[in-house]
């Protein structure tokens, strides 16, 4: 589903018109009144500084929304490496045929992991999500039969590696799921509304450049954010580095 939260360069350009736009209205409805008193202006300055810093403190606050979510989702990606890379290591338990059976299931499973991280589209990301999900029921069902034939200690233990593998591929996808809330999006955009609007109003009749340096500075600092906080399409993403060392070792590896 096409969101424009996820379009960052398209955000940044309606964005940069829609707050252009709101200080020309500022300016247009300063026009239609007569001269402001004094007093009047230094109460609207003082207005005018007031919204522009609970306006900073939103934009401060969502930025650090949005570099959180982006810090969560690439240590999920490192814990989804390490969980996968000692999964196959410890499928040296089972029983060689198994083993074997395991270790091919885990590196088709990273080359999976790997291309969930880089795909753009909806149609590529939901023929991934239905391999992976075919894969992780293959690996479980290598794992259990040997456990339950021998039910030891460490037939366990490679059990819940294959547990450890499956729990983090779900965690790596809610982290990817949670997303700056819509409203925090709303009540950003609409406060940036009223403080062209205002910064129209007030600088009337002085220097044009001040119509447009706030303007830009807002649409920047949204499209930055919305970047950040969007996985799949900013530029801002986080690489799977972790899994690609994984599949660049496993695959270098020779087994008897």
């Amino acid at each position: 589903m096409f969101s424009p939260l996820d379009q960052p360069i398209l955000l940044l350009v309606f964005s940069l018109a829609v707050f252009w736009f709101s200080a020309w209205l500022g300016a247009s409805f300063h026009k239609k009144q007569a001269e402001l008193k004094e007093s009047t202006r230094g109460d609207l300055t003082l207005v005018l500084g007031g919204t522009l810093t609970l306006l900073g403190l939103i934009i401060g606050f969502t930025f650090s929304m949005a570099v959180s979510r982006y810090d969560q989702r690439k240590d999920y990606e490192e814990q989804e490496a390490n969980a996968i890379g000692t999964e196959y290591v410890r499928s040296d338990f089972l029983p060689a045929a198994d083993a074997d059976k395991v270790r091919a299931l885990l590196k088709e499973y990273v080359k999976l992991r790997i291309l969930y991280y880089t795909a753009r589209s909806e149609k590529q990301l939901s023929e991934i999500n239905a391999q992976t999900t075919r894969v992780q029921e293959e690996m479980w069902a290598a794992v259990v039969p040997p456990s339950l034939a021998q039910p030891t200690q460490v037939e366990a233990l490679v059990v819940s590696g294959m547990n450890d593998v499956l729990n983090s591929q779900g965690y790596t996808q809610a982290s990817w799921w949670n997303r700056i809330p819509s409203a925090a999006w709303v009540l950003l955009v609409a406060i940036s509304v009223f403080c062209n609007i205002l910064i129209g109003y007030v600088a009337h009749g002085r220097s044009h450049y001040l119509f447009v340096i706030l303007p830009i500075a807002l649409s920047v600092s949204l499209f930055l954010i919305a970047d950040i906080d969007s996985p799949r399409g900013g530029a801002i993403r986080v690489h799977p580095q972790n899994l690609e060392s994984l599949a660049r070792s496993v695959n270098s590896q020779v087994r008897r």
